[in-house]
């Protein structure tokens, strides 16, 4: 009832958002201001205490916060607004676990060539004692076969914490696609895209974050990691879509076969950048292959894109604890700008 309180016409509550030193985890904290902001450089840069998210030590823990993306506040409603942000060291220098940077350098170099993505994010609902939400606590469900895009309680688990999360990104203008039950009771996954350039990282990390913050509302927690359950379960992943200009009209498919060629030739510098791990969450995937329509692959041509000669392509690597900075600025490292080892 606290949130039906009037808030004075001049006060605004700005929650700052940043990755922590895991570089999977986000942080969050609040402040007020006297203005509805308009753009991320009219907010101040601020600061945290670094030595407790993993990003300084002790004796010297100021790491500072940039906002960087503007996007509408779900929860509070009104004119008060969820910040994205970079961190920075105390000295000003970009620090080591700011993925951001980088990316948005490189998305910059290849504006020209209009690069899209859309990621499939995948992830596991679980209970605060992270078993899987809704499974039995002494045993299993059923065999995985009736889950994926199912209907009914007894096949999916957890909806309400997916249509409250949709209805949030719609409301924060995060360019959602869709959501969808997985092959995993309790797994699900939402789209995001198409993004072009650094908009993929901005609007897929603010994603998570509405996700971790709907289903704490529920007393549920929220896990992308890659393989939550040992067996005979589906792992998570964050499958990537990628196309440019070029790839986009007619012909393109040679053009996306050329980017196919260069990608395998990179496969375990990209392995290695896309989990937050270095390659330890990816390393079942040993071998580069792609394909039209086939789900095994590395790089999957969709069958559509295929019959019309024109299109995008699937990177199936990316782990669903990926950093989509780091995704997304490898790939165009590889394709556009045509970096090698």
């Amino acid at each position: 009832r606290y949130l039906a309180l009037p808030q004075p016409a001049d006060k605004v509550q700005c929650m700052y958002i940043w990755i922590d030193g895991s570089g999977e985890n986000l942080r969050a904290k609040s402040r007020t201001v006297d203005f509805t902001p308009k753009s991320p450089k009219e907010l101040p840069i601020w600061n945290f205490d670094g030595s407790s998210t993993g990003q300084a030590e002790g004796h010297n823990s100021d790491v500072m916060i940039h906002p960087v993306a503007l996007f509408k506040d779900p929860f509070r409603g009104g004119n008060n607004r969820l910040v994205l942000c970079e961190t920075y060291s105390h000295d000003g220098t970009v620090h080591r676990t700011n993925k951001r940077h980088s990316c948005n350098e490189v998305m910059q170099k290849v504006k020209d060539q209009h690069p899209w993505f859309g990621i499939e994010q995948e992830y596991t609902l679980q209970d605060t004692d992270l078993h899987p939400f809704g499974w039995p606590k002494n045993g299993f469900p059923g065999p995985q076969g009736p889950y994926y895009t199912g209907v009914g309680a007894n096949k999916v688990y957890g909806r309400d914490v997916v249509e409250a999360h949709y209805r949030a990104c719609l409301y924060s203008e995060v360019k959602i696609a869709g959501e969808n039950a997985e092959v995993m009771p309790a797994q699900w996954e939402f789209q995001v895209g198409p993004c072009e350039g650094i908009d993929m990282g901005d609007h897929l990390w603010l994603a998570r974050f509405l996700l971790h913050r709907v289903a704490e509302d529920f007393g549920i927690v929220v896990s992308f990691d890659p393989k939550p359950m040992p067996g005979d379960w589906n792992g998570a992943g964050a499958h990537t879509n990628y196309s440019t200009g070029a790839m986009r009209q007619p012909g393109g498919m040679k053009v996306m076969i050329e980017a196919i060629e260069k990608l395998g030739k990179r496969h375990a510098s990209h392995i290695r950048a896309y989990d937050p791990h270095g390659g330890a969450d990816n390393k079942r995937i040993d071998k580069f292959s792609y394909g039209v329509a086939h789900r095994g692959s590395s790089i999957r041509i969709p069958r559509q894109c295929s019959d019309e000669g024109c299109g995008y392509i699937e990177d199936r690597r990316p782990a669903s604890n990926c950093d989509p900075y780091s995704v997304t600025e490898m790939i165009v490292r590889t394709t556009c700008l045509g970096e090698t080892d």
